[in-house]
């Protein structure tokens, strides 16, 4: 049956055993039969599915480039699946190209497009991410030219931007990945402990110490009296009446100069 939808599979049992030598032929002679066809018919599908299995390989060299830790490698296959298709679709065979030439640029772009839209830990604007990509693009050529990393400055003027726009998209190329507070690192003194452990917190004592700082200038402006009954209540924590035996003083007057004392410092405190 197959034979009569695709004369040019005859003897083939299955595209993906074709040598590669033979597949780019076979390929050459599809896509001129594929052209001639009327889109929708059943020898139609037959001829383009062909090719698009055919094909295969094209994008499994190009996912090859990417870092599998990155995205599975199924789902960068479906993805180039769909450059290939796309490339499959734009073709012309009248043209002087070979189809490989074609397709890889093709795959690739939609590979790139599909990190660029849809693997972002954190959102960003599309101008930083476009950026990103043509960011890479020098790094890999600078450094092949320099045999080094280049510089930020070097960067700047190979893209032809200000060092600032070269900052900003480097910096927006960390939002690609993010890790988890659960993971630790083996390089670190913690033994890798979870980063979580190793996070500062807010500090609870922080609070004490603005008021602290605020207050030293209000308690300079109290009087001697003010400043040595504070000092008793706070510093030696002595009751009223302890501080009343000490200064000559009834229990009740102490209070009430402490609580005026302390009133003057919360309405400096509030007023600061």
């Amino acid at each position: 049956m197959r034979r009569h939808v695709a004369p040019e599979l005859a003897g083939v049992d299955s595209p993906r055993d074709v040598a590669p030598s033979d597949a780019r032929e076979l390929t050459r002679m599809l896509l001129r039969r594929l052209a001639a066809l009327e889109e929708g018919t059943r020898e139609y599908s037959y001829v383009r599915s062909t090719l698009i299995e055919l094909n295969l390989s094209l994008v499994r060299y190009v996912i090859r480039r990417f870092d599998a830790q990155r995205e599975p490698q199924e789902d960068l296959l479906q993805v180039g699946a769909v450059g290939l298709i796309k490339a499959i679709d734009r073709f012309d065979p009248d043209r002087d190209v070979e189809f490989s030439t074609f397709a890889i640029p093709t795959v690739l772009g939609e590979i790139r497009r599909h990190f660029r839209d849809t693997t972002w830990a954190v959102h960003v604007p599309r101008r930083l991410q476009e950026l990103r990509i043509a960011l890479a693009k020098a790094q890999d050529d600078l450094t092949t030219r320099l045999d080094r990393a280049p510089t930020v400055a070097e960067l700047a003027g190979h893209l032809r931007l200000s060092e600032e726009e070269v900052i900003e998209g480097l910096t927006a190329a960390n939002a690609r990945t993010t890790g988890s507070l659960d993971f630790g690192s083996a390089d670190d003194d913690e033994s890798g402990s979870p980063l979580a452990d190793r996070l500062g917190q807010e500090d609870a004592a922080i609070d004490l110490t603005e008021n602290l700082v605020a207050l030293k200038p209000l308690i300079a402006r109290l009087s001697t009296r003010e400043q040595l009954i504070l000092s008793l209540r706070f510093t030696d924590e002595l009751t009223q009446s302890q501080i009343g035996a000490r200064l000559g003083l009834s229990q009740m007057h102490v209070s009430r100069l402490l609580t005026r004392t302390l009133k003057k410092l919360r309405d400096g405190l509030n007023a600061a």
